[in-house]
């Protein structure tokens, strides 16, 4: 694109330049004509009434032949370029110099002539040429009177015969203008290379950041392809200094967009694949299960005692359960993540929902025989958040703790007030999580090998459920782990004032 623009400018710069040229000769040659008409008729603007003064060309309204044959031998001899005509009063020619074949004229338009002779026009002033119809030419002329001072008729004498015809024969007779227009000439050539060079050097660097353009549209967006040539004399980080500096500076912040969305995506398509894995193993494992029982049940009709139906009848359930409570979680990211749910945000006191927590959690930790306890405070100030989705974070992260520590096992949930924050812990005493996999634990699906026993966890889906609702809440989670001794899981809440409870009337009473 940019290369097409160059052309295009070089081709307007060479038709500008070239237009310069002709007319800077055409006007060279035209104002060099007038110089030499007006030089010409102001040195000869008299000669015509010295002539007159000389000679009676007229003696009593009749043409004078001996002194005509005169004045036209004497011109002829001084100069043969003058042509002399003799006119009456009305601008008739009565006689002339010029040979009559090429004389088309029978009069001439005295008016020229009336402005010469008064002398408040500025020269050159033209007049009718005899020997052309659509011509004419400098002139001196003066008028010829009577004894009595009557007009009889006017001397009219051409300066510039057909030796001046054409623009071509004063250059020819010139050497002046010959040179002026060779000057000129080579004036426009070198104002063209000039301006060619001038271009070529101020669209370099244009030119450049095309190229890289270009070479960063085919390549797969890499950083690498976009390196954009820099004058060893412009600093790296200097301030834009024009405009294409500018585009320079917008261009590279655009590739580092561009190749931070493109690696986003890419990770993005790699958590996609390995979301769609982990989903497709979660779900087709209770579905295989509740299948295989319930195949097993129709299989074994009437053969099956009573207990071993409701044993296969109580697995297929959990199994439906587990489905059921993976497909809920599925949804619930996605209305988190599509913020369909939003925080009704209100003061409430964060210990005695966690008791509350606890209190309803302690039989599913008691089956386990693990044992859950709190560390909290008194006279903790409330938090501002929403109650219900705070809820659901403590639910899972206790869940997840239990699940994830052996038989007389602890679980410990405190609470601490740290730089106006209150600071909720979830401490077990599991197997722990290994650090190259503590940092993605948060991710969906992400799930965590575990060497000791041979498997793997659940997919994380509670852990991405509780970082997105503390993410709506402005706040984050984070996971403190040390193998084979246990994993912490600590977040922050704003703490507010509690309202305070004015008593009415009747409780004053």
């Amino acid at each position: 694109m940019f290369t097409t623009l160059y052309g295009k400018l070089a081709s307007v710069l060479i038709g500008l330049f070239c237009l310069l040229g002709a007319g800077g000769v055409l006007l060279t040659v035209y104002t060099t004509q007038l110089h030499f008409q007006e030089v010409n008729q102001k040195l000869n603007q008299t000669l015509a009434e010295r002539i007159v003064s000389e000679k009676l060309l007229i003696q009593e309204g009749l043409v004078n032949e001996e002194a005509i044959k005169d004045v036209f031998h004497m011109l002829m001899v001084i100069n043969p370029s003058i042509e002399v005509y003799l006119l009456d009063a009305q601008g008739t020619i009565l006689t002339f110099s010029a040979p009559p074949s090429k004389v088309k004229r029978h009069g001439i338009a005295l008016d020229p002539l009336k402005r010469f002779l008064s002398g408040t026009e500025d020269l050159p002033i033209l007049g009718d040429d005899p020997r052309d119809l659509n011509q004419q030419k400098i002139f001196s002329a003066f008028p010829i009177e009577s004894l009595s001072g009557s007009i009889q008729g006017y001397l009219y004498v051409i300066l510039g015969g057909e030796e001046f015809d054409s623009v071509a024969q004063v250059l020819e007779g010139s050497y002046i203008l010959r040179l002026s227009m060779w000057a000129v000439l080579a004036t426009v050539l070198f104002a063209l290379v000039t301006g060619l060079f001038t271009l070529r050097i101020l669209t370099h660097r244009l030119r450049a950041l095309a190229v890289t353009m270009e070479s960063f549209k085919r390549s797969d967006f890499s950083k690498q392809s976009a390196v954009i040539y820099r004058s060893p004399l412009q600093p790296m980080h200097s301030q834009p200094r024009d405009e294409i500096d500018e585009l320079d500076a917008i261009f590279s912040q655009m590739v580092d967009r561009i190749h931070t969305q493109v690696t986003q995506l890419n990770q993005t398509d790699q958590l996609r694949r390995e979301l769609v894995a982990n989903v497709s193993h979660d779900l087709r494992t209770p579905l295989t299960s509740l299948q295989g029982y319930l195949e097993t049940l129709l299989l074994k009709e009437g053969t099956l005692s009573p207990q071993e139906q409701r044993n296969y009848l109580e697995i297929a359930m959990k199994h439906s359960k587990r489905l059921s409570k993976l497909i809920a979680e599925l949804f619930e990211l996605a209305k988190l993540n599509s913020q369909e749910i939003m925080p009704q945000v209100e003061p409430f006191s964060l210990s005695e929902l966690v008791q509350d927590v606890v209190q309803k959690l302690t039989f599913v930790a008691a089956k386990k025989q693990v044992n859950l306890q709190t560390d909290i405070r008194e006279d903790l100030p409330f938090v501002s958040a929403d109650i219900g989705l705070i809820e659901r974070v403590l639910e899972n992260l206790i869940v997840n703790a239990v699940r994830h520590t052996p038989e007389r096992g602890v679980v410990v949930v405190a609470l601490s007030l740290r730089k106006g924050t209150l600071v909720t812990q979830v401490t077990d005493t599991g197997c722990g999580i290994p650090p190259e996999d503590l940092p993605y634990i948060f991710d969906r699906y992400y799930r965590v090998g575990n060497n000791e026993q041979g498997r793997a966890t659940g997919a994380g889906l509670g852990l991405a459920i509780s970082k997105r609702i503390l993410e709506l809440h402005g706040s984050s989670i984070e996971a403190h782990s040390i193998l084979n001794s246990g994993t912490t899981f600590t977040f922050h809440l704003s703490t507010v004032q509690p309202p305070i409870q004015i008593p009415d009337s009747s409780a004053r009473a």
